[in-house]
């Protein structure tokens, strides 16, 4: 077995070394062949082109299509980076968008306040709406101005379209704005054109019930309705709203002011109303009290006796 397995290495070593010298010399022919300078050398190299080279494209096939496979994933790569780098960017014109919004509505309430008529005798300052009270029992809000500013209880505070509240609380820096639509607020009202005096009444809702009313009959839904100036602590004339009948019939005001966008207000500067100190002067101010007439002492009566 041996000998059989030796015999077989012998005849295949001559045969390889043959095999090599034989390509070595075709590849040294092939080698002249296309060295060789000479018109009919060309002729017979275009010729074996022409005759061979076609022949090996479907060998070229899989080596083309995955230069093709490769180039199209470079370009979907490249795809890919710009569709991330766009979304990035519209992300962040998404955000500059909104910022443009919310500088937009701020113009607007300023432009609304520049352009709300007053009485020429008052002054003004304006400040921005801090926060609310966020409860269903308490309609106020906070502005960024107070005491240091000159702020005083009482000041009527109005947006770029009509009357919100007045002042009640005054801090150091800060001050509270009693809403036309909390429980605690009453103010006497004028309605034009008929010139009746009543009082518009907070109720905890967007649309405030307006109460005594001096001849209910003179007066219709549509009708404007002003501050009287009663009482000492709000000016007249500042615009309310408009009178609307509720489903039940009932008188309401239909506020001009914009409470879902309260974001400047501007807080009227007026020296000639009555100085609050006490609840009790909100209604009724302290000068106008009338004192009763005081009984003589006991002394004195028994002497006159």
């Amino acid at each position: 077995m041996a000998q059989h397995r030796g015999k077989q290495e012998d005849y295949a070593t001559p045969i390889r070394r043959l095999v090599t010298a034989v390509l070595v010399m075709v590849l040294f022919a092939i080698f002249i062949v296309w060295r060789i300078d000479s018109p009919r050398v060309e002729r017979f190299r275009s010729h074996v082109i022409d005759q061979y080279l076609p022949s090996f494209a479907w060998a070229m096939a899989p080596l083309t299509g995955a230069a093709n496979l490769l180039r199209d994933f470079q370009s979907y790569a490249a795809l890919y980076e710009q569709n991330q780098e766009l979304r990035r960017e519209l992300q962040q014109m998404k955000s500059w968008r909104e910022a443009a919004l919310q500088l937009e509505q701020e113009n607007a309430r300023l432009l609304d306040l520049n352009n709300l008529r007053l009485d020429p005798k008052f002054t003004h300052i304006s400040g921005i709406v801090m926060a609310d009270s966020g409860s269903p029992f308490r309609q106020s809000v906070l502005l960024n101005i107070g005491r240091q500013d000159g702020i005083q209880d009482g000041w009527a505070a109005m947006d770029g379209l009509g009357l919100v509240g007045r002042i009640s609380g005054v801090g150091e820096r800060t001050s509270r704005v009693i809403l036309l639509t909390d429980s605690y607020s009453q103010v006497p009202a004028i309605i034009q054109p008929s010139g009746q005096r009543a009082l518009v009444i907070g109720d905890n809702t967007a649309a405030p019930p307006i109460d005594f009313i001096e001849d209910p009959d003179l007066v219709r839904a549509g009708d404007r309705v002003v501050t009287s100036g009663e009482g000492g602590v709000l000016p007249p004339g500042l615009v309310i709203g408009q009178l609307a009948l509720d489903p039940n019939g009932r008188l309401r005001v239909r506020l001009s002011a914009d409470y879902e966008r309260l974001e400047f207000l501007r807080v009227l500067r007026n020296y000639g109303t009555v100085q609050i100190t006490t609840p009790g002067e909100l209604v009724v101010p302290e000068e106008l009290v009338i004192e009763a007439p005081q009984s003589p002492p006991e002394n004195e009566a028994s002497s006159d006796g």
